[in-house]
This record gives structure tokens, sequence and C-alpha cells, in this order.
């Protein structure tokens, strides 16, 4: 590995601390080196704070050193007035010389344009440096302005004989088939994605938070879909804990608009596209990522429309000799690892 692939890769890494808290910006990593010495580093701002690459250069204590160093980001410095001003222009202040970049930023508002910038104000520019790494990193953002969609995670979690539901319950509680570690785990994911998406039978049979318990971070934006009006209005999903919508076949008055609460209308008719519409009302609210957590037939929707980008699957030790089926899909396994009894597979669409 390279001196400029070693510093791409820590610029990945500590990104990561941005996760669940920059959009809709990317969760961009930054960092300064001078004579093979990293002397500045940063990662995104929560969204409306700095850029990484402020954050990196704010870092150096010496700023003299600016002139003789080289910036390393993981995507390439924004050339347009947002929340804050160009990172671009911010280089080219400093006079930093070298400029290494992950990966272009394909965003219409950029698209080569910082590129072009350095260009001009005679930067060394080396472009493309772990770049199908630094486009998995910003795949989210990368999902979301080029599929004009947010990023699909499929979560679900099934007994070893197959099963993700029993058939009949006598409570209306979830049944676990996962343990504890594997919960919180889940808990973790919340935080990290802005949206989390259940249908009606999961909310009519387990009435859900879709909260973040088990760990600390922002709650995700729940999704309800309500085709036929069947929920109260006293269901766990509409309390005021975090923004919720609905996805309906009409606007009724038993849910109105509240500060917290919104209503979208989609057509449900078997013969269109159901997962394709629920995007686009996503997109419509800027979600670049979601979580969708069931039941079967929701799940089953998004696969059989092609509309997931990876698939994240719980198995436990519990039987249920009969039930619902879990979901059948194609996809890359692209890690398999064990939490205590239970195993999770992680798999992409290809």
């Amino acid at each position: 590995m390279s001196n400029h692939e070693t510093y791409i890769k820590r610029c990945i890494e500590i990104a990561k601390n941005g996760l669940g808290t920059t959009r809709p910006n990317p969760m961009v990593g930054s960092l300064i080196v001078y004579n093979d010495k990293i002397i500045g580093e940063g990662f995104t701002s929560t969204y409306g704070g700095n850029h990484a690459e402020v954050n990196a250069i704010n870092s150096v204590k010496d700023k003299s050193l600016l002139k003789d160093a080289t910036i390393y980001v993981t995507l390439e410095p924004c050339s347009h007035y947002g929340k804050t001003p160009p990172c671009s222009d911010l280089i080219i202040k400093h006079q930093i010389p070298n400029v290494v970049i992950g990966c272009i930023d394909d965003n219409i508002q950029v698209a080569g344009k910082g590129i072009e910038k350095l260009k001009k104000a005679d930067c060394n520019l080396i472009v493309g440096v772990l770049e199908n790494e630094c486009k998995d990193h910003h795949k989210r953002f990368f999902t979301f302005h080029n599929k004009k969609r947010p990023y699909i995670i499929l979560k679900w979690a099934e007994t070893s004989d197959g099963f993700i539901a029993p058939e009949t319950k006598n409570e209306q509680k979830p049944v676990w088939i996962t343990n504890e570690y594997s919960r919180q785990l889940v808990h973790k994911w919340r935080t990290e994605e802005q949206a989390i998406l259940v249908g009606t039978h999961t909310v009519l049979q387990d009435n859900p938070s879709l909260t973040v318990r088990d760990w600390t971070g922002q709650n995700p934006i729940r999704i309800v879909l309500d085709k036929d009006e069947k929920l109260p209005k006293d269901m766990n999903v509409f309390n005021k804990q975090a923004e919720t919508i609905v996805i309906g076949s009409k606007i009724h008055n038993q849910k109105p608009k509240t500060q917290n609460l919104n209503l979208e209308v989609i057509n449900w008719d078997l013969k269109t596209s159901i997962a394709k519409q629920i995007c686009d009302c996503l997109y419509k609210h800027s979600i670049n990522s979601i979580i969708i957590e069931g039941g079967a037939k929701t799940l089953q929707t998004f696969i059989d429309e092609n509309l997931w980008d990876e698939a994240r699957v719980f198995t436990g030790t519990t039987q249920f000799k009969n039930g619902v089926k879990a979901p059948t899909f194609s996809g890359k396994l692209i890690s398999e690892e064990k939490i205590v009894t239970d195993i999770l597979k992680i798999y992409k669409n290809d």
C-alpha cells in the first residue's frame, strides 16, 4: 500500500465519526501531511458546521507549514456556497500545494468544479486514490444524488428453520428471535441511518416504537405504511418521540398533520410500482438512507422491485416450526459474523 493509500484509508476511518450526523452532507474525512507526518485531521461536523477540510486545516497548530503540505480528502472539495463557504477556496487561500482526492463528487453542484478551481490555482492534484473504497464509504450520498432515492438497507431476523414471525401470537409485542446483543446492534444502526420503515401488519402485531433505546444517538424518522387506514392513533409509532411519515391511500382526519407527523399518498394498485412510489416520497423528504425492518410482505416488495442496496440478516437459534417465512432474495455475501448465539450475514445487491 502506497503512502497516498495509507493516508486516504485513514481519512475514511476518521470520516466514520460523522456517521448519522452530517446528512444531507456527505461524511468526509480529511488530513494534512507535512514531511510524511500527519499534522492535522478532521471530519465533517454535524450539518450546518464545518466540513472536513476546514476542521483539518483548523487543527494544524503551525499554519506556516500548510504552504509545503499535502491535504488528503475522501471526496472532492466543494466549490459552492451552502451553509459554509467552498472548501476549495479555503485550500487555495492557505496555499496548500498538494491535494490528494479519493473520488470525484458527482453531485451536480460540485461535479468536478472543485477540482477545476484547484487546477486553476496550480495545485498538484492526484485523484482516484482508493476510489472504490471512497465511493463505497459515500454510498448513501451517491445513491441519493444519482438514483434519486435513499440508500436502502433491508433488515430482518429469522429462526434457524427460516421464519421471521410465528403463525399466531397472544400479545401485541415482538417475539424475539435474536439475543440482546444483536438487538443492541440494531439500535446502533438506527442512529446511523436517517429513517426506518415498517408495514401495517408489523405495527398492528408488535406495536413498535422504532426509536433508539439501547444506544445513544438520534431517533430515525419513522416511515409507516398504512394503505387501508387500519392503524389506531394511539399506536407507539404516533407518539412524539420521533418524526413520523405515514404513507397511505388517502389523507384522513384521524391522524392530522402535526409537528412530528406528515401524511403522504401513493397509488396502491397492484399494477403500480409500490416500492418505487415509496422511494419517490422519501426522496421528496430528502431522506438519504433507510432501514426497512418489515414485515415479510414489505421486505419482499422492495426485493421484487429490486430497490435495495444492502441486506442485514440475523439468524437465531429459535425454531418456530411454522409461521411467516423469511423473504427470498439473491445477493452477494460480503460479511458473516457470530454475535454470541446469533449469526449476522450482510449482503450487497449485485
